[in-house]
């Protein structure tokens, strides 16, 4: 049996996330952009290898967000 979960989050740049999460993603994992949104539908044969995949990728999530704000606070500070 298949364990599947979707996670949807909103972001300012989805498309700069989703190519910021792109190298980590397995072949499990199906992210798509709608909208604002980053959708991404994990499928694993486990529930622990789907929770697994799941904390890893909010892991990256918050990683590629604090990354890109970070870029932009720096960015903006240094042209000001």
């Amino acid at each position: 049996m298949t364990r599947r979960a979707t996670l949807r989050t909103t972001h300012d740049d989805p498309d700069i996330v989703a190519a910021a999460l792109t190298p980590d993603n397995t072949e499990s994992m199906q992210t798509t952009v709608e909208g604002d949104e980053l959708v991404t539908t994990i499928e694993r044969d486990s529930t622990g290898g789907l929770q697994s995949t799941v904390d890893d990728y909010v892991v990256n999530v918050t990683v590629a967000e604090t990354v890109i704000a970070a870029t932009r606070t720096h960015t903006t500070t240094n042209h000001e």
